[in-house]
């Protein structure tokens, strides 16, 4: 054996995949009722083969379920296909190959691949969103949220694709484009269901106190500024010539401009442009602007940079504050979608209105002062807050007063009041594409739109369509889709034909896997109520303003529907970062991408989840490098090289009948005796390091990456131990402890070739079934240092750090020093200059 037993991971990985699917090696599910612990990574879509950010994301869940399970949990740890939306219909359109057929074929190659990688998923309980007795379910959720009021169609102008033909919520618009296609959005006015996601805008905000431990403060500050929670007033405007009562809403957030106001801006979509415009004039310079209005995006709209353009509309308001005949226009940076749809132009302090004032020749009059005077002709806007002028009774007033007084004159006029505003919109779920969940609604003429009984769920999606784009949904053109009973009166009803957003789907899948086959209801509420809330969720911070989002929503809305206990989905969200191959993210459509397959065929599993996990910090964006992969290869054949050596000296010099369940008791004995030697000693204290950092890295930081190091450093020292020390003199129940630890250890990232090296020392049983290895702290203590901190080469603060602290881990502690923000605060930091284990200095510019 020894050195000439070569290691050769695909045979030794056929083999194992094999003895583990028999002996369901997979499932971490045990007994233990007591403990449980729910782990989940964002299922993903059927693509085809799985791409290296599933890889990583799917390796960083497996490794934290393999531990935990082995900490004695109960782990839900599972796995399923988001199988519904628009690519799987695109390609089809192309290849003409129906989307069911490909979805199906896409997740069997999946599915492959995830066993092949070893991942621990009970794939007999996977779940597939475009099965039938899966969107049984969405649809039985729709219906709840459509009897609790938070489901309804109505009219708007809504995000337009032309190449997907079909409409895109806010969130699926980047840059003014398609997030699938890459495409120019364009506004559309459709009748569309929407879910009420606003009534539940201030819960999703108050109840991040729930969930601030768990969660990155960026993402939660990602979901806050989406939310957009902004306070001010309500103000009503009417038309100056008493012809038409409407009330012209808008929202401010300064109130104490209101005397500034000069002009009034209606969106050119808003409803009410096309009936106050009365002269013949008027009326062609408006379309005119509308139509050039028109042709730009809402991100081009809505930039700062973009030229102004407007018009006349020929009709007037009266500011409510002080009687003020007030000109109405149309311009461009105003969107129906924001607010009201109507702004109060105050051009001295708002910078977009000052350049539209600018440009037409409308007035400008200042009416917040920094220091309370008047300074004639402006050159700018003055955005701050600051001393009230030309403001009537409030002038001398501060802005933070003169807010609070200008809100309550508004109420007790009956004119306006206080109002909250949130940017977020409802969740347009409408879809006029083919493959989706059939939305359960019907349209009677008699009844009007009447909902789907549940004894008649699921809705079929009929299979022979005719997908093929074309601006309205393809179902509407299946008759025997469309045409039915109404369920209240029986006469003739049509089926509503869009399809929903597969957002929805993927909005409740986590309380789904809780009771995968259960034809009775969505989930049991008593697993529901073990499994929920998940303890880890992990997946790309991309989804933070859609996927996040939106099942936090659904989580608080069946809460309120008494179907759940918690109100919250996930306790902690971990957000790994993107795997780039050249600096560019890998994608399948620029042909530049690395499939896992490449990597695991060639050079087995293990290497390819090495190496995904040492390629740098999990939540770090990482570029791909054969180098590093080869790096990692080598490592696990020195680590093959070192174990089989062991083996060979363990069974010529280790005492009889030696195992892992009693071997790390006789050598604590040992070291607490005194039999070990200094370079014993080493070893076995670098070992008991070795569990705490691999432990802590794993299940406290996600430093994948650290807890490798430090696996490879025990493996140098114990390879150094083998070196300096003849065999006849080493110590044989160290060298058995620390290699049965040091496979126990690797065992969660490179699960073959440690279950190999397991059964090759004689042990009985899985080593995926040995309990996690415990450190001893005494044993495991560092040797303290003396760290000093200096700005500019002055000594300024000192502290006592643990000996090999990190140049990283260095700075972050000397920037958190209070003593050290007394003397860099306001400066800026040219450089910082560590020495490990002596100093820090914090260069600044002054």
């Amino acid at each position: 054996m020894g050195s000439s037993d070569i290691y050769e991971p695909q045979i030794i990985e056929n083999k194992w995949l094999k003895i583990w699917q028999e002996e369901k090696i997979y499932s971490l599910k045990s007994d233990n009722y007591s403990s449980k612990y729910y782990v989940l990574e964002m299922f993903p879509y059927p693509s085809g083969e799985p791409h290296m950010g599933h890889a990583r994301n799917y390796t960083i869940g497996d490794v934290l379920a393999r531990v935990i399970a082995r900490r004695g949990y109960d782990v839900l740890h599972p796995i399923g296909y988001d199988a519904f939306g628009l690519p799987a219909e695109n390609a089809a359109i192309k290849s003409g190959i129906h989307p069911k057929e490909s979805t199906m074929a896409n997740i069997d190659k999946m599915r492959k691949a995830l066993k092949r990688m070893a991942m621990t998923y009970d794939f007999e309980d996977e779940i597939i969103t475009s099965d039938p007795s899966y969107y049984k379910w969405t649809q039985w959720l729709f219906l709840q949220l459509y009897r609790m009021g938070l489901a309804e169609k109505k009219e708007a102008g809504v995000n337009w694709c032309d190449s997907c033909q079909t409409v895109l919520a806010n969130e699926q618009v980047i840059s003014g484009r398609c997030e699938r296609c890459d495409s120019i959005v364009r506004k559309r006015v459709l009748s569309q269901w929407f879910f009420r996601i606003t009534d539940y805008a201030q819960r999703l905000l108050d109840d991040m106190e729930l969930i601030k431990d768990g969660w990155p403060e960026r993402v939660l500050t990602i979901q806050r500024n989406w939310i957009g929670r902004s306070e001010g007033a309500r103000v009503d405007f009417r038309f100056d010539d008493g012809s038409d009562n409407t009330i012209i809403p808008v929202f401010t957030t300064r109130p104490d401009t209101l005397y500034g106001v000069t002009f009034f801006i209606l969106a050119a979509e808003h409803p009410l442009v096309d009936s106050i415009v009365t002269g013949e004039k008027e009326k062609k310079e408006v379309a005119r602007i509308k139509a050039l209005i028109t042709a730009q995006t809402d991100i081009e709209r809505g930039s700062a940079e973009i030229e102004k353009i407007g018009c006349f509309t020929g009709r007037y308001v009266i500011n409510p504050v002080n009687d003020q005949r007030i000109p109405v226009w149309i311009a461009n940076y105003v969107l129906l979608e924001y607010g009201t749809g109507a702004v109060m132009a105050v051009p001295a302090h708002d910078t977009r209105d000052f350049d539209f004032a600018s440009k037409y020749g409308i007035e400008i009059r200042e009416v917040i002062s920094p220091d309370g005077k008047t300074h004639g002709t402006l050159s700018e806007a003055f955005t701050g807050e600051g001393i009230m002028v030309n403001s009537g009774p409030f002038t001398g007033k501060k802005s933070d007063d003169g807010k609070k007084e200008i809100i309550k004159f508004l109420e007790e006029k009956k004119i306006g009041n206080f109002e909250i505003n949130y940017k977020l919109k409802d969740w347009l779920i409408s879809r006029q594409r083919y493959w989706g969940a059939p939305i359960p609604v019907v349209f009677c003429e008699k009844c009007g739109t009447v909902a789907v009984p549940e004894s008649q769920l699921p809705v079929l999606l009929p299979y022979d369509v005719d997908f093929k784009p074309t601006g309205f949904s393809p179902l509407l053109y299946k008759e025997e889709f469309v045409n039915t009973r109404c369920p209240s009166c029986g006469g003739a009803a049509k089926r509503e034909t869009d399809t929903m957003d597969t957002f929805v789907c993927s909005s409740w899948y986590f309380l789904r896997y809780c009771s995968p086959h259960l034809e009775s209801s969505a989930f049991d509420r008593e697993k529901a109520d073990k499994w929920m809330p998940v303890d880890q969720y992990i997946g790309g911070i991309e989804h933070a303003t859609m996927h996040l989002i939106y099942s936090r929503f659904f989580m608080k809305a069946l809460y309120d529907a008494g179907l759940v206990s918690n109100k919250e989905p996930f306790t902690k969200y971990y957000p790994h970062g993107v795997v780039t191959l050249g600096g560019q993210k890998m994608s399948k459509s620029k042909g530049n991408i690395v499939n896992p397959s490449e990597i695991y065929n060639k050079y087995g599993a293990d290497t390819l989840r090495l190496y995904i996990l040492f390629i740098g910090p999990a939540d770090s964006i990482v570029d791909w490098s054969n180098k590093g992969v080869e790096g990692s290869h080598r490592f696990l054949k020195r680590v093959w090289k070192l174990v089989t050596d062991n083996i060979d000296f363990i069974k010529n010099h280790a005492p009889s009948g030696l195992s892992h369940i009693d071997s790390g008791s006789m050598l604590k004995n040992m070291y607490s005796q005194g039999k070990l030697g200094l370079q014993e000693k080493e070893v076995y204290k670098k070992l008991h390091q070795t569990i705490k950092k691999v432990s802590g890295d794993i299940l406290d930081r996600f430093n994948f990456n650290t807890a490798i190091s430090s696996i490879m450093e025990l493996v140098n020292m114990m390879s150094k131990y083998n070196e300096d020390i003849k065999a006849e003199r080493r110590q044989a129940v160290l060298v058995y402890e620390s290699t049965v630890k040091l496979l126990v250890l690797l065992s969660p990232v490179a699960p073959f070739i440690t279950e190999e090296l397991w059964h090759k020392m004689g042990a009985n049983g899985s080593i995926h079934r040995v309990p996690w290895p415990e450190y001893d702290a005494e044993i495991a203590r560092e040797e303290m240092t003396t760290v000093i901190f200096q700005v500019n080469g002055k000594l300024r603060d000192k502290i006592e750090l643990e000996s090999g602290t990190s140049a990283d881990e260095l700075e972050k502690v000397a920037l958190a020093s209070e003593k050290i923000k007394k003397y860099i605060e306001g400066f800026q930091i040219v450089k910082i200059i560590t020495v490990p284990d002596k100093l820090v200095n914090i260069v600044i510019k002054q």
